[in-house]
């Protein structure tokens, strides 16, 4: 064997134990530690183990402890270190808002009915419920539903005195005496039932201010009621009219929506 063979076999056994060695001390060496997030404070805060409908009665099974954030717990939240048994003392109050799972339970959302019906818990303060009478023809062929805004419309017929009344009998008129008003519930049925799109009633339950009630209350004896079902589109217009006219252009109108108060130009 010549030098040169000999040179070149030595490299290549040098070259391949340097390998060796590196390799051998990559796989010993240990592998970096993950680095840990940082643990945020938590609190238990009160929510709703399952869907919980409107006007339902929460029963202490509806609601359960859930850990939450404590940097983003709102003050209107119901938490545990400051009302360990909130379970048992909400349990019997009344929905007035539908609730979704893992929900957090407000207050404001409950009402405690304290033997009154349903519909007082949930009507807001300074409503009134009132019903009226219903047909296919005068409620929408049915299709007006609870949560609904409809325009009641009063139809009058008067007897003919011949001032240009060109030889009818009777005269009759329609006007709109009020607008924008929430159907609260049509016969006992205050939501609607899952995957119903129509209901026929006898009543409908609207809730009014106290004028409003007056109004429809007149307007009974006066002539024939029908409702009219808005759009969901323009359903949040300010136009509820509280007198015995529509509203007029210009004028100055008190909207109530949910207990709050506010008031809006009608144009």
């Amino acid at each position: 064997m010549n030098t040169a063979r000999i040179v070149v076999l030595v490299i290549a056994l040098g070259a391949g134990g340097v390998a060796a060695y590196l390799a051998s001390s990559y796989e010993n060496k240990p592998a970096p530690a993950a680095p840990v997030a940082e643990k945020l404070p938590t609190t238990e805060i009160l929510v709703a183990r399952s869907d919980i409908g409107l006007g339902q009665v929460v029963r202490p099974d509806d609601l359960q402890w859930q850990s939450w954030p404590a940097g983003t717990a709102s003050g209107n939240f119901i938490r545990r270190d400051g009302r360990p048994d909130a379970q048992t003392q909400i349990a019997g109050s009344i929905a007035r808002v539908p609730m979704m799972q893992g929900e957090p339970i407000r207050e404001q959302k409950l009402v405690k009915a304290e033997g009154s019906g349903f519909m007082a818990a949930i009507l807001p303060s300074g409503m009134r419920a009132i019903s009226t009478e219903l047909s296919p023809e005068s409620g929408a062929g049915g299709f007006i539903l609870p949560n609904d805004r409809v325009d009641v419309i009063l139809t009058r017929r008067e007897k003919n005195n011949g001032v240009g009344s060109e030889g009818r009998a009777e005269l009759i008129s329609s006007e709109i005496i009020l607008s924008n008003i929430r159907v609260l519930a049509i016969d006992q049925m205050p939501k609607e039932k899952e995957g119903q799109n129509s209901v026929i009633g006898r009543t409908a339950t609207l809730e009014l201010k106290p004028e409003q009630a007056e109004t429809l209350a007149r307007a009974r004896q006066s002539g024939t009621l029908a409702l009219a079902l808005r759009s969901i589109v323009d359903a949040n217009a300010a136009d509820n009219t509280t007198d015995d006219q529509p509203a007029k252009r210009g004028a100055s109108v008190n909207v109530v929506r949910y207990g709050v108060s506010s008031t809006s130009s009608q144009k």
